[in-house]
């Protein structure tokens, strides 16, 4: 991800409801090298609408652990394996940087992204009451072993 896809990073925050970062969040995070920070593009942009990001990750490692903060893929994106990729490669760059677990939170009410989760080897392993904002709901913590790799 570079600065220049932040404008339609937070474009695809505010419209399908990830919690909100912001413009200045995701360029901080940018600058730090524990960041994994993923954009999907496609190339050439849309014809309509003059957009290239697909969706994008961000993530951080810290302490041998892969905290996956945020992914979204534009919902008329979705549901073609960009989100699968996206994790996928978070998980991949989690381990060459020696994380030995990764975890998450998800809406409790995310089927969708709790299916994708749970089909690439994540299980529930706790819950945050009123974590998210607008609506507030609950977290459903999830985890998944990592092998860390040289």
């Amino acid at each position: 991800m570079c600065e220049h896809d932040l404008l339609e990073v937070v474009e695809i925050e505010e419209s399908t409801g990830l919690s909100q970062w912001g413009w200045e969040a995701y360029r901080a995070e940018l600058s730090k090298p524990e960041a994994v920070m993923l954009a999907a593009r496609r190339e050439p942009p849309d014809p309509s609408t003059g957009r290239r990001l697909v969706g994008f990750a961000a993530a951080r490692v810290s302490a041998e652990e892969l905290h996956i903060n945020n992914i979204g893929v534009r919902a008329e994106l979705r549901r073609l394996g960009v989100g699968r990729a996206l994790l996928g490669t978070c998980l991949d760059l989690g381990a060459h940087c020696g994380a030995r677990l990764a975890v998450l939170e998800v809406r409790a009410s995310n089927a969708a992204a709790l299916g994708l989760y749970e089909r690439l080897g994540f299980k529930i392993v706790g819950e945050r009451r009123k974590y998210y904002k607008g609506p507030v709901e609950d977290a459903l913590i999830m985890t998944r072993p990592l092998v860390p790799k040289a």
